[in-house]
């Protein structure tokens, strides 16, 4: 009897299972560990990390939340998109910003609380590994551009993965945002 294999995902979500230490929901870790996968190979993002604890106070997150670097910009704030306009500069000259991004299951029941309670714990714009060290603000030998504050405040991914293993992905803001102008 031939022994099969296991997945790609399977094998990166067994490496990456949280030590007990950490204090983990190991089903809501290896629900990341999906996203960052996706992410990774699916979708081409680099600089992702996994981070189990804010930013802010180094408190244990309410799930653990993945934040990375997309290949292209994701959002484009409405008041942004009129000077672009004005500009003539195209969304594909603008650099990309760094992303959190909130993995859940499609049957997960969100509120409002606890959407609140994620953002509280966020900073406006993730750090990456080097710049949480103290180091150079690089990675993947390419220099990232951040901004202390972004227009249009705080925002996220929200991951939603389904039972047969399909991620969709909507923005989740921190508040009302003024619409995109069409």
């Amino acid at each position: 009897m031939t022994k099969i294999e296991p997945s790609a995902l399977t094998s990166f979500i067994e490496a990456s299972k949280p030590t007990e230490a950490l204090n983990v929901d190991v089903h809501q870790h290896a629900l990341a560990a999906q996203v960052l996968h996706n992410l990774q190979h699916q979708h081409d993002w680099s600089s992702l990390q996994l981070h189990t604890q804010s930013p802010i106070d180094n408190r244990p997150l309410p799930k653990p939340i993945v934040s990375g670097l997309p290949p292209h910009r994701i959002y484009v704030h409405p008041d942004e998109q009129i000077e672009m306009l004005k500009q003539k500069v195209q969304e594909k000259d603008i650099p990309a910003e760094r992303e959190w991004v909130l993995p859940t299951h499609l049957r997960e029941k969100w509120s409002l609380r606890k959407f609140a309670e994620v953002f509280d714990a966020l900073t406006e714009v993730p750090k990456t590994a080097l710049e949480d060290s103290g180091g150079k603000q690089q990675a993947d030998g390419i220099r990232l551009e951040q901004t202390k504050s972004r227009r249009g405040g705080k925002r996220l991914l929200l991951a939603t993965v389904g039972d047969d293993s399909t991620v969709v992905y909507y923005i989740v803001h921190d508040g009302i945002v003024k619409p995109r102008q069409n």
